[in-house]
């Protein structure tokens, strides 16, 4: 997996390539650890795959972000993890955004 964190207009931007799953989720929570910032956006535009384990380090980086007065959106689902997150009724949780200048719009 590899992520790439940016900064848009005090918005945390992470473009996450690869899977999300056991093995790759302790690396996505550290990188995430680091943004200091309590408004995230992730893009899971080249996400292919996202288990339980990758569902759950999601939802504590939510939860952290909303601890801090912030919240975390999610952009570019494909059909496949986007249906993840509906069957989990998880979709009901996170903000979900066709791409990053809509979400990054939503914090202002």
């Amino acid at each position: 997996m590899d992520i790439k964190i940016t900064e848009t207009n005090g918005v945390a931007v992470a473009a996450i390539e690869g899977e999300i799953n056991i093995s790759t989720s302790p690396q996505l929570k550290k990188e995430m650890e680091k943004v200091a910032n309590s408004k995230v956006v992730i893009n899971l535009g080249k996400v292919g795959y996202v288990d339980s384990s990758g569902l759950a380090t999601l939802v504590e980086i939510l939860k952290k972000a909303r601890s801090k007065g912030g919240a975390l959106y999610l952009t570019h689902l494909s059909d496949k993890v986007r249906s993840l997150f509906e069957i989990t009724k998880l979709d009901k949780l996170f903000g979900i955004y066709p791409d990053d200048a809509t979400a990054i719009a939503k914090f202002k």
